[in-house]
């Protein structure tokens, strides 16, 4: 079952603060996916892409361009819980 995302805020060293409509925030660290998904580096050789994350119509991911997504899926059940 998919979990909507309401909000998403990139942090520094390529950290994700994301929070679910549940109330739920999770903190998800994006690096490791810079060896396993090509398109990913850009996130860290393009100089500002990181930061222009979005969270995708309805909520069921986040975007940064027509390459560039993750599922909430992979952000919740991979994220690490945190309290803000």
């Amino acid at each position: 079952m998919f979990k909507k995302i309401v909000s998403i805020q990139p942090k520094e060293n390529f950290i994700l603060i994301a929070i679910f409509e549940s109330g739920e925030t999770k903190e998800y660290d994006i690096k490791p996916l810079f060896d396993k998904i090509a398109s990913f580096r850009d996130l860290k050789n393009i100089n500002g892409l990181f930061n222009q994350v979005k969270v995708d119509i309805g909520g069921y991911g986040i975007v940064w361009n027509d390459y560039i997504d993750l599922s909430s899926d992979e952000i919740y059940y991979n994220g690490k819980c945190v309290n803000i």
